[in-house]
């Protein structure tokens, strides 16, 4: 048997390598598919994987490239890439460099995404209105999550270095997978139901569009929308979104992040509290200064001291004041009275009466009508002569008509 040569772990791989590097077709890529788990890190390279619906391929794009694309990259594109394939020496994994990024479109995750998102928003379920506020100081955390995953350690280091004496609740759950979304919504409703709990995170670390699609489930945005009591989303990056995030009351870029926000530094809060204790002492030690010194200056009030003073100057008051009302009482009735006598006046001179003492009679016929006329009664007609002390019965004898003229003419 002929004997073989032995090579290092990194021989291999830079052997590898550079059988790679002088293919005539690994060394001039074109390849399309749909960004996902992309990152860009404080150096200015960007890792990602791009994908089709059966496979991926981790890609590379670094900083000095960024110049040769009019476009920001992001979860969920249809792109076109260039570059060259490569092997990462140190860990043996292949990769192609990119060089020049070209923009196709959406990939079939983002776009089933975005109208979700689109969907959900018209019917007003990431509506602020609806946001419930987080309470500053809570009494219990729920937390749904893995409870093998680094991100359950991350919020209890958070916990305890902010307040040692939290309690907390995990529902377990896969926050990965098909079956991930039914036992994020069963948690969830599980720590929702109970009294002792007063907020809910739901978290999980990063990872590409896939491993988050979960928490883009229709069904479990609407439980969370639905649950009474406060939810914190903690999904992912920084710039990962998620439906979960636009339904809960408040999201958190990271987990820990999360943490942070659902409950304050233990330090600071016995600090602020060790400060409005004092800003209290203070208050009312002032307020029982300021309340001592007026009772010490009623004490010397000469209302005090001398009484009578104070109840004779009141009773000439009373004088006072019952002389004023008598005054304006008389006043008031004459002028009343004058008014009345004025009116009566008026009254007693159009009473019938006193004209039929002036010699006058009121005539009227057998109905009562009054007889203003000769053309009133006939002759033999009965009328009745009303004089100031009877009425006198009379018959009609004979009817004179009074000559008038008009127009130059007698009647």
């Amino acid at each position: 048997m002929m004997e073989r040569s032995v090579l290092t772990v990194t021989e291999l791989n830079e052997y590898v390598g550079a059988l790679l590097s002088s293919d005539s077709v690994l060394s001039q890529l074109c390849v399309s598919g749909e960004i996902s788990g992309y990152k860009r890190y404080p150096s200015g390279h960007a890792y990602f994987q791009l994908k089709d619906k059966k496979s991926s391929v981790q890609c590379v794009l670094f900083n000095g490239s960024f110049g040769r694309i009019s476009f920001v990259p992001e979860n969920g594109m249809q792109v076109r890439i260039y570059g060259r394939a490569s092997l990462y020496s140190v860990d043996g994994k292949f990769q192609v460099i990119v060089s020049i990024m070209q923009e196709e479109g959406l990939g079939d995750l983002y776009k089933e995404f975005e109208k979700r998102k689109q969907k959900m928003a018209e019917e007003g379920l990431f509506d602020d209105s609806h946001k419930k506020p987080i309470p500053y100081l809570p009494n219990r955390i729920g937390v749904v999550t893995s409870p093998k995953g680094a991100v359950i350690q991350d919020i209890l280091n958070v916990l305890s270095r902010r307040f040692p004496n939290f309690n907390l609740l995990l529902a377990p759950s896969a926050v990965q997978g098909k079956e991930a979304a039914s036992e994020l919504i069963r948690g969830l409703k599980l720590l929702d139901a109970r009294d002792d709990i007063d907020v809910i995170i739901i978290a999980r670390g990063g990872g590409s569009m896939e491993d988050l699609w979960c928490f883009n489930d229709e069904a479990l945005g609407r439980a969370i929308y639905d649950a009474k009591k406060p939810v914190i989303s903690a999904v992912g990056h920084e710039t990962d979104y998620t439906i979960c995030d636009f339904c809960s009351d408040l999201r958190a870029p990271t987990p820990s992040a999360a943490a942070e926000l659902v409950m304050p530094n233990k330090e600071e809060v016995l600090a602020r509290l060790s400060v409005s204790q004092r800003n209290l002492s203070s208050a009312m030690q002032h307020y029982i200064r300021m309340k001592t010194h007026s009772w010490e200056s009623l004490a010397k009030h000469r209302a005090l001291l001398a009484p009578q003073v104070r109840i004779e100057k009141e009773m000439q008051r009373q004088d006072n004041l019952e002389s004023r009302l008598d005054e304006r009482f008389k006043a008031e009735y004459e002028k009343r009275r004058s008014a009345l006598d004025t009116e009566m006046a008026k009254l007693q001179a159009l009473d019938p009466m006193r004209v039929l003492l002036r010699g006058y009679a009121r005539v009227t016929d057998t109905n009562a009508h009054t007889v203003d006329s000769v053309n009133c009664v006939n002759i033999e007609d009965e009328i009745s002569i009303a004089v100031a002390d009877g009425v006198i019965r009379s018959q009609v004898v004979a009817i004179e008509r009074k000559e008038r003229e008009s127009d130059g003419r007698k009647d």
